[in-house]
């Protein structure tokens, strides 16, 4: 089964609820999806770095991905970073309708045989490979995000010397690199060229 993070809920725990849904949650499950578009990104993606991602967002489950699932899921993750790149609410809606047409089935609620608080899949069943659920869940939480804002859900990082994507989120300026790290190797570098060019 693809899905994140099986929970036992035979006793009808709340608390196990309200944790496996703060765990879960639609910002979580798209910040999930911008480390997985990284962590794929490259030529040859390491299977233990996706397989560590996938773990940090909540899988407990066997994480045993073959060379053919991460070149799947480097393919979704490529389609993906369409939505990341779009400017405007309607790029990314428009991105996302194209993805939501062509890879995803029908919206359902599943519990995963009552293993799970009950939630949305677009996946075509409990049991689609490592890159159907990838994508599938993906444009469910990235759709909701543009749904939720009217804005696009995420951006590439305008570091030229980076083009990892990110989830943008909160009050305040507009955040243009994924990380502190990026921001800061930009601005020194723009200090040493003013500095250059004086």
């Amino acid at each position: 089964m693809r899905y994140i993070a099986r929970v036992s809920l035979s006793n009808g725990s709340t608390d196990a609820q309200a944790d496996w849904s703060t765990r879960h949650s639609v910002l979580t499950m798209a910040r999930r999806t911008a480390a997985l578009v990284n962590a794929l990104s490259g030529d040859r993606p390491d299977p233990g770095e996706v397989a560590e991602v996938l773990r940090a967002y909540g899988e407990t489950g066997s994480v045993d991905l073959t060379s053919a699932d991460l070149t799947r899921m480097r393919a979704a993750a490529a389609l993906l970073r369409e939505v990341f790149a779009a400017g405007y609410a309607d790029e990314a809606a428009a991105a996302l309708n194209r993805l939501l047409h062509a890879h995803t089935g029908p919206l359902r609620l599943t519990s995963h045989g009552g293993t799970t608080p009950w939630h949305p899949h677009l996946d075509r069943d409990d049991d689609s490979p490592w890159d159907e659920w990838f994508l599938a869940s993906s444009c469910l939480a990235l759709t909701v995000l543009v749904w939720d804002r009217q804005l696009p859900p995420g951006k590439v990082c305008a570091s030229a010397a980076c083009g990892n994507v990110f989830i943008t989120r909160g009050p305040g300026p507009e955040r243009r690199y994924c990380s502190r790290r990026c921001a800061t190797r930009e601005r020194v570098a723009a200090h040493r060229r003013a500095r250059s060019a004086e």
